[in-house]
Order: structure tokens, then sequence, then C-alpha cells
């Protein structure tokens, strides 16, 4: 039976049956506490803690799902895997244990023909909680289960609960005996690897306290209704179905792996070790493509550093087994032809995780060769002086220089017999890490001692932000410092950082820059501000220069913003918002924000992008930004708890740490995500954005560039005018330009080609001269000499050869040895190509050697093959002495 066909005999069984059919969740977790959902229950969690009133009392669904805490045993068990499918039933206080039981035992047991699965229900075992006689009870009296079949176990083995405060109860595993080929008999008690657990029926129905272990946590009482969470695995009972050995040989991996055997040339069941590679590649492809499938991209961090790991595992061991060539597309295709028919969104967004997956093998394949190299390099010294650790220096060099993964370097460590010094490389890490973060505070906050602003902090508070509505407000100085220390006092031409116990100066972060301005204090002294930073949370620190008086600490202040610089950055910051919407409409939830920039009137946003963005989808995305322009939205912020703001939809930035209470903005029905920037009150302010372009900034991440307001419309302002002048000179309509300017390249092109072939024949010209003044150098034909300069390497090199073979053309020279070498002076510079024919290398006239002393005389260096190799050096003026010394090596090696 086909897992598709195992997929549809259950939630067909279980509609039946009046549960609702849920559709598998994205395996990117709309939790904050997980990566990635790592079982069928998570979608269901807020119902299961209350959160959340169920819209249905029962409900069925087959949920993907990836979990990877034991990824290095993948492909040496059975039963080890990355991504895996898992059916379940579920009950919100309607159905119990006797319910879900007896579902379940049907399912199984029933006949294929009447859309069950049919297993043999003597082969099957059952185990129950310690202490939970009523689950035991009804698999005896009510299913007729002998009791030899059915096994108690212990809170470690049979028991649930969310590792967290909250609902658990006993679980009833069902487990299928695959027969004493594969071991002692006994029950899943003594062989799990014989008694395979197929399905977990998980009794929720006790609330439990915290705890320190998975079985140590007090039972806290009763739940007020009692739930059912059920879990079978969809690629398990595959292997039962199918007869197979193993969940590697099913059918949605084995077409995976045979796809890696014709790639790699090695076969399956040949070789324990290339058995356990082909598994690993299987498992890791199939989860990688259902990761990208869900917007993953590969990254270095959370969710994309997962699949990054994975994909590189399988593109590792398609090495291991012998492939040379680019492989993953061809996997990457298999998976997606057996798995389509279960997730259609595969086959419809083919092209794009095709695009991502072939970029980060691209990618890896340029890390791997290099990295390889020098981490056996650093193994083989290790193991020469004795050690049997690679020290942590050496990883860190490895994951620092030449991005090789620390896993990575752990992994093929251990295959060659050596440990990693993990605390050093962390450490390291650790040390790097304190580098960047010092390095930018000093850059944004000079020199100054942090505790001088946390002093601030502790005796007046954090500083009040009222820039949202006010452009100017009164307050008091309760901080000031000159030159990075604490001052009384600050004069005239002082630089200065001045604190405020309220402000309308908008501190940088968030993309947004800091506001300028002015501080007025009441004695008369003004202070320019041109920076603001927050060098301690919560404290708004203002950088400027005294221009008049004197500032004293306690004064009072009238803080006052430049408001066009403000509207104007404003304008820009509304613009990213509806840019990063746009991008995503177009390209998928993969297009999230990487970072940004909202400066007056322009900005700049980063995006995750496997690819280029075709110049076709940036128009359509600056055409719809500039048509919600036009209906004129309202831009609204509202602060609320980071759960309303997550059931509302709004976009939160990737690792961005937000607090209980979050700022929404939403700009109409377009837009709503987290921000605590400074916006327009509606889009018509924005009045025109335009996009300038996109270009990469690293692996996976795009840039966009674009301006706002005045700034775009002076851009167009210009570019309207160049057009205006390009098509007076072509003599046509502007929408002739592309046409009439490709053309003129293509005569230019053209044109310069024939130029080249010319300059060339005249070069080729003096061949036969040069050849007939050959000189014999004891029994050896040399032609040397300087040739025009400006003579580009290429011409030079076409020379020589074509000397070389007239030499063997002239009467009696036939099989005599040869040697060329011309010199000429390019851009400045000496160049040289010299070649010997076969005869002459017999002599042991090898060319690379004739250049390397030519090329060492005129101050440079070269190489290149025996019979023909090229140099340079710094000094035209020694081409002489190079000629001289080339006819010298030849009179000694003739």
């Amino acid at each position: 039976m086909e897992s598709a066909e195992i997929r549809r005999r259950w939630l067909r069984f279980y509609e039946e049956r009046g549960h609702t059919v849920v559709p598998s969740a994205s395996l990117i977790a709309d939790d904050p506490t997980l990566l990635l959902v790592p079982a069928g229950m998570v979608p269901f969690k807020p119902y299961f803690l209350g959160e959340v009133k169920p819209p249905f009392k029962r409900a069925t669904s087959v949920q993907k799902c990836v979990r990877t805490p034991d990824i290095e045993e993948v492909g040496k068990t059975t039963r080890h895997g990355t991504f895996f499918q898992m059916c379940g039933n579920f009950s919100f206080g309607d159905y119990f244990k006797e319910g879900a039981i007896k579902y379940a035992w049907e399912l199984l047991t029933g006949s294929v023909a009447d859309g069950c699965y049919g297993l043999d229900p003597d082969k099957l075992w059952i185990t129950v909680y310690l202490d939970d006689d009523e689950a035991e009870q009804i698999w005896r009296e009510v299913i007729g289960v002998p009791a030899e079949r059915i096994q108690r176990l212990g809170k470690a083995d049979n028991y649930w609960s969310m590792g967290v405060p909250g609902p658990c109860g006993p679980c009833s595993e069902i487990n299928y005996d695959r027969g004493p080929e594969f071991g002692v008999e006994g029950g899943p008690a003594v062989n799990d690897e014989r008694y395979v657990e197929i399905w977990n029926l998980v009794f929720m129905q006790y609330e439990r306290g915290a705890g320190t272990g998975k079985d140590d946590f007090p039972i806290l009482g009763d739940l007020p209704s009692k739930n059912i969470d059920t879990g079978l695995g969809l690629e398990r009972l595959a292997m039962i179905l199918q007869g197979v050995q193993n969940m590697f040989e099913t059918d949605t991996l084995r077409v995976v792996m045979d796809k890696a055997t014709e790639l790699s040339g090695v076969r399956y069941g040949a070789e324990k070790g290339s058995d356990v590679s082909l598994r690993v590649v299987a498992d890791h492809i199939r989860t990688s493509v259902m990761l990208i499938g869900d917007g993953v991209t590969p990254g270095n961090e959370g969710r994309g550093y997962v699949l990054r790991r994975i994909m590189r595992r399988a593109i590792r061991n398609m090495r291991l087994l012998g492939a040379s060539e680019l492989v993953v597309g061809a996997l990457v295709d298999v998976v997606i032809g057996t798995m389509g028919e279960q997730y259609p969104e595969l086959i419809s967004d083919r092209k794009r995780v095709e695009t991502v997956a072939l970029a980060e093998e691209v990618a890896f394949l340029k890390t791997l060769k290099t990295g390889t190299n020098i981490l056996d390099t650093a193994v083989s010294d290790t193991k020469s002086s004795g050690g049997e650790v690679l020290a942590g220096d050496k990883a860190f060099l490895l994951h620092d220089t030449w991005g090789f993964p620390i896993d990575l370097t752990l992994e093929m460590a251990a295959e060659q017999g050596l440990s990693v010094d993990q605390d050093g490389f962390r450490r390291l890490m650790k040390e790097q890490r304190e580098r960047a973060k010092a390095d930018a505070r000093s850059k944004k906050q000079g020199h100054a001692d942090l505790s001088a602003y946390r002093e601030v902090a502790d005796r007046s508070g954090t500083t009040v932000f009222t820039g949202y509505t006010d452009t100017s407000d009164e307050s008091t100085v309760v901080g000031l410092l000159v030159d990075g220390l604490p001052a009384p006092a600050a004069h005239e031409g002082d630089e200065v950082e001045v604190v405020l116990d309220r402000t309308p100066f908008y501190a940088e972060g968030g993309g947004q820059l800091a506001d300028t301005g002015r501080i007025r204090i009441d004695t008369g002294a003004v202070i320019e501000i041109r920076d603001v930073q927050q060098p301690v949370a919560g404290v708004s620190v203002h950088k400027g220069v005294v221009q008049v008086g004197e500032v004293v600490l306690g004064a009072t202040a009238l803080a006052q913003i430049d408001v066009a610089r403000r509207r104007a950055i404003a304008r820009a910051h509304s613009a990213t918002h509806l840019t990063h919407q746009a991008l995503r409409d177009a390209l998928g939830p993969t297009a999230a924000q990487a970072g940004s920039e909202n400066s007056p009137g322009r900005f700049r946003f980063d995006f995750g992008s496997p690819a280029a963005v075709p110049g076709a989808v940036l128009t359509d995305v600056e055409q719809k930004i500039n048509e919600v322009l036009s209906r004129e939205l309202d831009v609204t912020a509202e602060v609320m708890s980071m759960d309303d703001a997550r059931k509302q939809g709004a976009i939160a930035e990737f690792g961005e740490k937000y607090g209980d209470r979050v700022r929404v903005v939403t700009i109409g029905d377009f837009s709503k995500e987290l921000c605590g920037g400074t916006h327009v009150r509606n889009t018509a302010q924005l009045g025109l954005v335009k996009l300038l372009g996109e270009s990469s900034i690293g692996s996976g991440v795009r840039r966009v560039e674009a301006l706002v307001g005045v700034d775009a419309y002076n851009f167009l302002a210009r570019e309207h005018t160049v057009v205006a002048q390009l098509t007076d000179l072509v003599k046509g309509r502007p929408e002739e330009l592309p046409e009439k300017i490709s053309g003129m390249l293509a005569k230019l092109k053209e044109a310069e080609k024939e130029i080249e072939r010319f300059r060339g024949e005249k070069v080729l010209q003096a061949a036969a001269g040069l050849a007939d003044g050959a000189q014999d150098v004891r029994g050896v034909a040399v032609v040397t000499g300087q040739v025009p300069d400006g003579t580009g390497a290429d011409d030079l090199r076409k020379l020589v050869l074509d000397v070389r073979g007239r030499l063997g053309q002239l009467p009696g020279q036939g099989s005599r040895p040869a040697v060329v070498a011309l010199f000429t002076v390019a851009n400045g510079r000496p160049l040289t190509v010299i070649a010997t024919n076969e005869t002459a290398r017999e002599r042991g006239l090898k060319a690379g050697d004739l250049v390397r002393a030519a090329a060492k005389t005129l101050g440079g260096g070269g190489g290149g093959k025996p019979d023909v190799a090229q140099g340079g050096g710094q000094d035209p003026a020694a081409i002489d002495e190079a000629i001289a010394a080339v006819g010298r090596l030849v009179a000694e090696q003739a």
C-alpha cells in the first residue's frame, strides 16, 4: 500500500466518523518556543492548553513534522529520520479511552476492502501505563487482546506531557511484531527493534506541575475535560504494509535512494557504509524539499541553519559516494514527484524549491573543497603529533574563514578518529561576537563608560519618548557628558551627550535613522543635535555640540526636532512597510525582512530570496506600492500583547527581541507589522515611490533601494531629461531607444572585432621574418626578440606559436629542437611568452623553466606547461637582459 493511500485511508476513516479534517500546518511553527513543528498535536496546542476554544469536538490530520536532535543517527537505524508524517485523531472533551482504542483497533485490523489497513491482530502488542487499569481492561475485555500481549511500562515510556506545567496523561502504545529475524521475543518491553511502535494513544486527563525531568513532576489534579491526542507514524506503518526492512525502503524514500545510486554508481546493499550514506541522502533531501516548500531558506541561524545543515550533510554524503557533478536538482525532482500527490503545493512551487536547493549546493561545494583540504591537513598534523583532539582554533579557523560548519567539522573529524575541542571553539566564537559588539558600540557611542548611562537610568529613570505625537517638548537635562565623562556643565564648542527625562527625538533603531534638531536651554544656550542613540535600554543619548552659552545639569530645556527631516524619514519608513508586504505578495513568505535603513527621502530594504528578482516582478511590486498610495489608506499604530499581534497576523522580524507589549503599525487593509518607528498618517503623504533596483548582499539575501516623495520626483525628472537628450541624439522616439541603442552597440562590437582581426593579422605578418632569423644555439633553433609595445598577451601567444610552427616547416629543420621567446611591453609592464617543440622538450628544454628565468630578470614571475608558458615583470628596461638569460639557459641545457 503506497504512502499516499495510507494517508487517504486515515483521513477518510476518521472523517466518516465525525472528525473534521484539518490540513497539515506549515513546518514553520506558529509558536515562539519552537523553530519547527516536531509533533502532530502542535497545531492543536492552544486547544489543549485552553487558550482557544476548539471549533470542533473531533479532528483528524496528517501533519508534516521535522525533528533533528538525533540527526547523527539517521541512516544508521531503521527508525531515525528528520522528516515524518504524523497521522493523528483528536477529541476535545468528546470520546475518551474506549472510543480512541476502538477506532485504532478497527482501522489497523479491519479489512483492506473496507478501507482499513488489514494488519494481523495476532502481530499487535499493547503497552499501557503502570497504574492505568482502565486502559488495560478495555484492551482485554472490549477489544479482546490476550493479557500476555499487554505490557505495563513506567512514566518515561508511557506518560505524556509537554515538558512544562499543563495537560498530561497516560499513554497506550500499539506495537507491531516484525518477527524473529529482528530479534528475541518478549514484547516491546524487551525488544523495540522487533516490536516497533506504530501508534501512540495519549489520554489527556490530568494537570501536571513543575518538575526536573521527563518523569519527575507532580500531578496536580484532573483537567476540566478529558481529551484525546493520538499519533501514528505514517512511515513506520508504510514499512510494515510494504513489507520492507526499514523506513528508507518505503516508496517515498526508496525512489530517492535509487536516484542517488544512479547518480553515484554505488549500489544499495553492497556495503554498510555506503548504505548509511544513501539513507542520509534520501532522508535529508526529502526533508530539505519539505522545508523549502514551506518557506525556509538556508541560513546561519534558526530554522535556516537547520535546513543548511541537513542539505550540506546530504551533499557531502553524495560526494562520499563518488558523485562528482551537481546532484541536488535531480534528487529534488524525484522528491517532488513522489511527495507532490500528498502536497500539491510542491508541484506548483517547483521552480522556487529547485532554485533555492541548487544555490545552496553550488555555494557549499566551494566551501567543501577548500575546507576539506584544510581539515585534512589539520587532522594529519594532530595525528602526527600523537594527539586525539582537533584544536578549537583549527575548528574556529574553518568556520570563520572558510564557512565550514562546526557540525561538519565534528562529523568529519570523528570519521578519522578524532574529537574536537568544542569548548575552545565556543570560547573563540564568543570572543569574536564580543569584539564585534564592542566595535559596533564604539562606532555609535565613542568610548564613554556605559556605567555613566546606567547611573542616569538608576537616578532618573528611563527617557520618555513623546515623538509619536510631538515634534517639540519641554524637558529636563538629567544627564550630561563631555568627552565621554560625566560633567556638571558644558560650554560653547564642547562635544556633548545629553540625556533628557522626556524627548521627541527618535533614537536610531529598527532601521530608522535618528532625528536631528536643537535643544534650547532656558539660560539661552543652544545645542545642535546630530545623532541620538540608546547605548543602554531606555536611555536616549542626544549627541551634539554646544553652539551658544552654557549647559548645566538639571536645566530646563526645549527639545525641537528637524521636522522636515523627520517627515522625510517617516515617509521612507512607511514606504518600507509597503515594499515589504508587496514583496511578500509577489515572492511568498521567504521574502522576509533581513534588515533596513530609513533615511530622509530614501530607504533600503533587505529580504530573503534565493535568486535575483526579475525586472518584471520588481516593476509589478513598484506599481502595487504606488497603487496603494493612491488609495489614501490611513496609517495607525496600536500597542497590544504579542499574542494579540500574532492573532491579527502582524509581521514580526525573525530574530528580533520583543517584549510582552508590542506596537503594531497598520496601513489600511494592506500591511500590519510590528514596529517602533515613526510613520505618516496616510499613504497619500508619500506622494511617489521609485524602486531603483535590487542586488545581492550575501547568500540568499537581496537588497532593494528606493526613493520616496520629492526625491523620487527629482530622480524621475532627471531621468526624463536624459531620455529627451538621448532621443534627440538618435533621432527617434523614447520607446525606440532600447532598439536603436542596441543596434549601435552591436555595430560597435562588430567594428571592434574587425579592428582586433586586423591587429592580429599585422602581428602575425612578422612571424615569417622571425622564423627566418632563428639562431643556432648548440643545435637548437632559437628565436628571441621584442615585438612592438602594446601587443596583448593573446596576440603575443598566437605569434609565438605561429613562429614555432614555421620553424618545423623550414628545410632541414623538421625534427630540429626549437625555442621561441618573444617579449613586449603592455600597459607599461614587460610581458613574455615562450614555447618549445617536442624535440626540444626531449632535450630537457621546458617553457616553464625558461619563463621563470626570464621573469625573474624582469622583476616578476610566471609559469605554465612544458610546451608553452607566460610571465611578466616590473622593469621594461630589463627585456634585453631577459632575452640574454633565456639564451644562456638554452645553451646550458641543450
